[in-house]
């Protein structure tokens, strides 16, 4: 296995699945309910994995355009909303295309904070490199965040519990855009073995009321009540 983690010690991967504009944004081709709210959990998780060191995996799903005959209308190539949200990048981070390739540096995970794989479908497992890669890679626990319960993280759960790893799903880091189905996907992954916690028992409470990149009236009205509610430091 190539792409093990240094000594195999303990070790935790956060995976980061298609935490993009199109998904997370009120204007986005196709948000989530609640998308507030999991947007800040996203950002406490974030920032848990910077201050931990906590190496990401990260996929984004992306559709050619094809002169505007595509199947779907979101997350096109080239258009802002196919994009990932701003604090779901690290700096030190290195990107693939989707391209039916296997290909992956062999010391990819000591070199880079963060590896972002792009998809043209749902189940990341059917992109070639997407499968080695988390097929090979060791860690004690995969730790998954992201865009849709019932869609892709549902797919990369079950996917990751079928080639023997262990999983944790921080349950309110993750959207959905059907409650029934989403409830039923978490049942099925809780019942083939995935853990599944909130944000606070991996990162501790936070006090983050502002997610920074929501311009909906929603996100701009909570956002004004969290600033004139904070205590005074002077």
């Amino acid at each position: 296995m190539i792409l093990q983690l240094v000594r195999l010690k303990r070790k935790q991967i956060l995976v980061d699945i298609d935490t993009q504009k199109d998904f997370l944004l009120a204007g986005g081709k196709a948000c989530i309910g609640n998308h507030r709210r999991v947007l800040a959990h996203i950002r406490r998780v974030m920032a848990w994995a910077r201050f931990r060191n906590v190496p990401i995996i990260s996929t984004a799903e992306i559709h050619a355009n094809h002169n505007g005959q595509t199947q779907v209308d979101y997350c096109i190539d080239g258009t802002d909303g196919q994009k990932k949200i701003r604090y779901t990048l690290f700096n030190n981070r290195i990107s693939f295309t989707a391209d039916g390739n296997t290909d992956l540096p062999r010391d990819m995970l000591r070199r880079y904070k963060q590896v972002i794989l792009h998809k043209r479908c749902t189940d990341p497992f059917i992109e070639p490199r997407i499968d080695r890669l988390l097929s090979e890679v060791k860690a004690t626990e995969f730790i998954v965040v992201g865009i849709s319960l019932e869609g892709a993280v549902g797919a990369t759960a079950l996917g990751l519990l079928q080639r023997g790893k262990q999983v944790t799903v921080i349950v309110d880091a993750v959207g959905s855009h059907n409650k029934r189905e989403a409830r039923l996907a978490l049942r099925k992954m809780e019942t083939k073995g995935a853990k599944v916690i909130e944000t606070k028992k991996l990162a501790g409470v936070s006090h983050l009321k502002h997610i920074g990149v929501c311009d909906c009236e929603s996100c701009r009205r909570l956002g004004r009540k969290a600033i004139i509610g904070a205590p005074d430091k002077n």
